[in-house]
């Protein structure tokens, strides 16, 4: 089973508040003005921004669909693997990840 990224970006706009943006220069969904899914680096993946224990919990129970390379290391971001097993957990996450942008201070726009 796959979760592609057009179906990602699909299902996150049916969310609460979520834009379609770019962030820095690849396309996004955005809650508050705070990325919460974007296209990421790595090719069959994308990126949902959330915090770092959910990081940490996905990649430990679940590490063929949630991962990281350096570049995310440390950040409260994990890449998902588009052929990722379960398509609802995926969905689940999506929405946790909104929910916890969505909570956090709007950022400024830069000028």
């Amino acid at each position: 089973m796959s979760f592609s990224w057009d179906e990602a970006v699909a299902y996150a706009l049916t969310l609460p508040g979520a834009e379609i943006s770019t962030s820095y220069g690849m396309p996004a969904v955005k809650v508050n003005g705070r990325t919460f899914l974007s296209a990421g680096h790595e090719p069959g993946s994308f990126c949902i921004s959330i915090d770092r224990d959910t990081v940490t919990m996905l990649m430990e129970v679940a590490p063929t669909t949630y991962w990281q390379t350096a570049h995310y290391a440390g950040w409260p971001a994990v890449l998902v693997r588009q052929n990722g097993p379960d398509p609802d957990h995926i969905r689940a996450m999506i929405v946790r990840a909104r929910d916890w942008n969505a909570g956090r201070p709007r950022l400024r726009e830069k000028r």
